[in-house]
């Protein structure tokens, strides 16, 4: 068995705080979310989150896909992977955020075949720019969304293994709420995430960044699809102890409520990006603090 290092109290703390500020700056609706856990387990949550959005900013940076910079792109990508895998596997670093992810990891006992689904999926994004069908999309997410909530399964603490599912599905319904919201930041990457069959089926056309009547019938669709994902991941809730429940039905129905906006704009996702302000993520969070409740559509205003 390999040496576990133990990093220093004053690391640990330093790459904590960077994650909180991390998942701040970037996930603010993980974050109002996991206020509503103990302190002991938030910090293991941000920890993931860093994570992911570290290795998301490699494939994301400016001219990151292009012909001349991929090759590097993957360098940096596989670099930051293995750095990862050895910190998590006890070995030194002066890194703090990476100190603390492994801290994390090991504490949790997060499988490490998730994290090599999870950089799988990223390196596919440094040269697969659009997804023919849904399935293929799904084998795509599975690794980029549906590996999330499974490692946060260790940090929820489920009361039976039947939460996987809910979780798997849980993950996947956050990405793609992300990606209708973000259709056209992406085009400006050159990626869709819409299927292709789909744009073929309502007859839209993303490029031509226009709302029509085929645009708003293939985002009804998309955002069915997504609601229903939505609907299995609540069958998890249930199953999760209070604390953890709060939680995730608090980011749950925040997110799905990106959904809403982006209804409410008439399905425009490329002249403006549907949010939900900061004062009714606040509002849903006390709510959830002051009467504890486990079902989304519970946590209205």
């Amino acid at each position: 068995m390999t040496a576990v290092d133990v990093p220093s109290d004053a690391l640990l703390e330093e790459g904590y705080r960077r994650c909180a500020r991390i998942t701040r700056q970037h996930g603010t609706t993980y974050y109002w979310g996991t206020l509503l856990l103990p302190p002991e387990r938030r910090r293991h949550v941000y920890a993931v989150y860093a994570l992911c959005r570290l290795a998301d900013d490699i494939v994301d940076d400016p001219g990151a896909t292009s012909a001349p910079q991929v090759a590097r792109t993957a360098e940096r990508l596989r670099e930051f992977a293995d750095t990862f895998r050895r910190v998590a596997e006890g070995a030194p670093t002066d890194d703090p955020v990476i100190a603390a992810v492994g801290h994390s990891v090991r504490s949790c006992q997060i499988p490490s075949e998730c994290f090599d689904r999870f950089f799988g999926a990223m390196a596919q994004d440094l040269t697969q720019t659009t997804y023919e069908t849904w399935d293929d999309l799904l084998g795509y997410m599975d690794g980029s969304a549906a590996v999330i909530g499974e490692m946060m399964l260790p940090v929820l603490r489920p009361t039976s293994a039947a939460a996987l599912a809910p979780a798997q599905s849980l993950g996947l319904a956050f990405q793609l709420t992300n990606f209708l919201r973000d259709i056209g930041e992406d085009l400006g990457r050159g990626r869709v995430y819409v299927p292709q069959e789909d744009l073929r089926r309502f007859g839209a056309d993303p490029w031509a960044r226009t709302v029509t009547p085929e645009w708003r019938e293939l985002m009804r669709f998309e955002i069915e699809r997504n609601r229903e994902l939505y609907r299995h991941a609540d069958e998890g809730i249930a199953l999760l102890p209070r604390a953890s429940a709060r939680c995730v039905g608090t980011a749950r129905t925040l997110y799905a409520r990106i959904l809403e906006r982006i209804e409410a704009n008439d399905y425009d996702v490329f002249s403006t990006r549907a949010r939900v302000p900061t004062w009714r993520k606040a509002a849903v969070s006390t709510r959830v603090l002051v009467l504890g409740p486990t079902r989304p559509e519970a946590v209205t205003p």
